[in-house]
């Protein structure tokens, strides 16, 4: 039986009040796509997406040499331009399209179409639909199949421009160009050894792989993409990554096991969220041994709501910027009819503003994942 949070909780009422004011200051916004700043040690183009591996510094045996890697140490010295260019793209055009989705204004429908012509329409200033210069490292490879994952907030995207069908400023042309971009993206994601490699990460990488190619399947009407992925979930990810208490233990082995463990159970409910159908809720789907979503959040909520709990060492960085708004919490609760997930939800702040936590929570704007 529902309780009584949940009974009077309706998710388009509770969202308004958060995302109108972010949506009339995104009104405001210029917008500015990756053609903006050139990585110089970029191997690409200025329309190629670059960024540097994170965890990669000068080698103090060979400072000339090829870096070398500290686990969930940041080098603060890479190139995070076209990152924080990729995350404000997210968040104001999230915030435009959910407000439109919310409201039926024009004014916000039309803002967001002008991002939408900026980052993936106009020949001077949209990005190319790959991402082969991504995370490179220097000295070692001028990009990698893990890079993918700086992609993530794409997903977002795409079901907003879902949000934006039939608003009047999305006219047919723009909305063809947006959706081959998003089908050519998910070409490549599909058929490049990088996109190849990382479908088969057996943690967070192939979960946001999976995500991402769900999200641009749903835009683009990829019907035979959707199925492989659905099956992907319930024969690959869920059983090669949950434990049978409903961790991750590829996550909880990292130097930042509590951020890691958030940021994979966000995405594969969010994966899950985008698959399910009226006759296949993959939020409630279970393994014969009673894995599933709802375990995993069972597992992680007590220490969402209380972090001293958390019986692991610390993370390494960011620590104490855990946890925000987990959509974990919300997408469970309303799979297993829990008021405590729910409330513990709406208390935890909605809109982070450290980039790093930024950067690992990509569903912003929850009423854009509804069916």
């Amino acid at each position: 039986m529902l309780l009584v949070a949940l009974l009077s909780f309706n998710l388009v009422t509770h969202e308004k009040p958060r995302v109108l004011p972010l949506a009339e200051a995104a009104l405001g916004v210029q917008p500015v796509s990756i053609t903006a700043v050139r990585n110089p040690r970029s191997a690409g183009d200025a329309h190629d997406f670059s960024s540097e591996g994170d965890y990669w510094w000068p080698d103090p045996k060979n400072p000339d040499g090829p870096y070398v890697r500290r686990d969930g140490e940041t080098n603060p010295h890479n190139f995070l331009g076209h990152r924080r260019l990729m995350l404000a793209f997210a968040r104001d055009f999230g915030a435009l399209a959910a407000a439109y989705d919310l409201t039926r204004d024009e004014r916000f429908a039309a803002a967001a179409v002008e991002h939408l012509r900026v980052w993936f329409v106009d020949p001077a200033t949209r990005m190319n639909p790959n991402l082969q210069y991504a995370q490179s490292i220097r000295g070692v490879a001028t990009g990698r199949g893990i890079g993918i994952i700086d992609t993530v907030h794409l997903a977002e995207v795409a079901l907003g421009v879902r949000a934006l069908h039939g608003a009047k400023p999305l006219d047919d042309a723009t909305e063809a160009a947006v959706k081959n971009w998003f089908r050519d993206y998910l070409r490549w994601l599909q058929t490049h050894p990088y996109g190849l490699d990382e479908r088969k990460a057996e943690n967070n990488h192939g979960t946001c792989w999976f995500l991402q190619a769900a999200a641009f399947a749903l835009l683009v009407d990829a019907q035979a993409t959707l199925a492989d992925a659905r099956r992907q979930f319930k024969e690959v990810l869920l059983p090669n990554q949950m434990a049978t208490d409903g961790s991750f233990p590829r996550e909880l082995a990292r130097t930042k096991p509590y951020g890691y463990a958030i940021f994979n159970l966000d995405v594969m409910c969010a994966l899950a969220v985008v698959l399910s159908t009226p006759e296949d809720d993959l939020l409630k789907f279970t393994l014969a041994d009673g894995r599933g979503l709802i375990r995993g959040v069972e597992f992680l909520a007590p220490f969402l709501a209380d972090k001293s709990k958390w019986s692991r060492p610390p993370d390494v960085l960011y620590w104490d910027e855990w946890p925000v708004r987990q959509p974990a919490l919300l997408w469970g609760a309303l799979a297993a009819q829990r008021d405590d997930w729910l409330e513990l939800w709406q208390r935890l702040p909605a809109d982070p503003v450290v980039e790093e936590v930024r950067r690992n929570f990509p569903v912003r704007f929850p009423t854009l994942w509804r069916p």
